[in-house]
């Protein structure tokens, strides 16, 4: 018998390098695929849980004839600013998505937060609630936190610090501190960022709707929801299917993405007027974006706190945490002229490729390219032609193009094309 007929035949090298080339070309080519089908799919995931949140949406204005408020909860006439922190009430700083928890099969959330909570009674007589907000001796006393619970800060607070998975777009990897319970789906405030915060103002130490502030907040106040104010669904003259509810924001991630963190402006010292009287986004917040780095802000500029990050309070109305504006294009830069609780440039944003999704007034769930027309947004030059406040064009027509109509629920702006 012949010796090396019985040798066994092998892979060269050369073989061996050609089969790993190979393969190496095959994952080359279908890793995008994969990657695109799994995006595809939690683009998917996201368009539903938007669903379920229209529908808690339809749920309760046939319970209450009327949208939860945004803004909305109790008030307690010893804290002397509704910015304060405060546990004897929440201040009237609740988000439109805490009165949806019932509606979205979060009934035990609910029963917490709309009962009085004990984390841990010691037995001792709560001291009564500090004027300048201050928390510290009524939870080291063992105070039990009121129904509807304390300001939305609160860590203390089971509830605002519980993370829902419905609020979450599966494309958003966020989470963690610096956050509590974070949510990537937010009220759409309309196209006019003046006023959004609300009317409230304690007059004789009685908070209170104050009439100046009423008749300013009718005029800004454009959107569906309006902070410490109410809206039914008769209220949305533009008709359901042609006005967003709600949309995306991208929850930050500590990065300094400019749609996540916002750019502030307080040192300036004019505050909100700094930003408001001045186009949105070509002279207030371009200058400071990298120019390296697009999505980027300069390092150097200054910014909100790092606990003030898009998206971080799931509870909380402040626009920086569950608003949004039809203003800047979706996936813009934003802006505050103060901190995070004032009023700004917060635009819409998310993790998708190219654009936001947003929910109608009637239910459906569109996608919103960020190349969708707006108008003024970034070619205006002077305050008049992009405002629209009680001194300006009050119940006017949109001025931020289709993207400023869709946003804006009541000057009768027919939207004649498909979204």
């Amino acid at each position: 018998m012949n010796h090396f007929s019985l040798r066994r035949r092998a892979f060269t090298l050369v073989e061996l390098l050609v089969v790993i080339a190979i393969i190496g070309v095959l994952v080359g080519l279908l890793l995008p695929a994969v990657q695109a089908a799994r995006e595809a799919a939690r683009r998917m995931s996201c368009s539903n849980n938007f669903k379920q949140i229209g529908l808690a949406i339809h749920n309760y204005h046939s319970a209450y004839n009327q949208l939860p408020v945004h803004g909305g909860g109790t008030i307690d006439n010893t804290t002397a600013n509704q910015w304060r922190p405060s546990e004897v009430s929440n201040m009237s700083k609740l988000s439109f998505l805490v009165g949806l928890t019932p509606f979205m099969e979060q009934q035990a959330i609910w029963e917490q937060i709309s009962n009085p909570m004990n984390e841990d009674t010691l037995g001792n007589s709560p001291p009564a609630p500090n004027p300048s907000g201050s928390v510290q001796a009524r939870r080291a006393a063992g105070a039990p936190f009121p129904a509807m619970g304390p300001t939305p800060e609160d860590i203390a607070y089971y509830p605002w610090a519980t993370e829902i998975p419905t609020l979450r777009c599966p494309s958003d990897p966020g989470k963690g501190l610096p956050s509590l319970g974070r949510t990537n789906y937010a009220a759409c405030l309309g196209d006019c960022c003046d006023r959004a915060e609300g009317d409230l103002q304690r007059v004789g130490g009685v908070w209170e709707h104050k009439a100046n502030l009423v008749e300013e907040c009718r005029a800004s106040q454009r959107g569906v929801f309006r902070g410490v104010n109410k809206t039914r669904f008769r209220d949305i003259l533009d008709g359901l299917a042609n006005t967003i509810a709600a949309g995306e924001i991208a929850t930050d991630l500590g990065d300094s993405d400019n749609r996540t963190i916002a750019l502030s402006h307080q040192s300036e010292g004019s505050g909100w007027s700094s930003i408001r009287d001045i186009p949105p986004v070509k002279n207030r917040c371009e200058p400071e974006i990298d120019a390296t780095r697009p999505q980027f802000w300069v390092s150097s500029y200054a910014k909100v706190g790092a606990t003030d990050g898009r998206g971080y309070r799931w509870a909380h109305y402040n626009q920086c945490f569950s608003g949004f504006f039809t203003a800047n294009p979706p996936n813009s830069a934003v802006c505050t002229g103060f901190n995070a609780g004032g009023d700004g440039w917060w635009s819409a944003s998310s993790r998708h490729q190219g654009g936001v999704h947003v929910l109608m007034a009637d239910g459906a769930v569109k996608f919103i390219t960020d190349s969708i027309e707006s108008g003024a947004a970034n070619t205006a030059t002077t305050r008049p032609e992009w405002l629209i406040n009680k001194w300006l064009n009050p119940g006017g027509k949109s001025k931020m193009g289709l993207w400023g109509a869709l946003g804006s629920r009541a000057a009768k702006e027919v939207i004649d094309q498909e979204i």
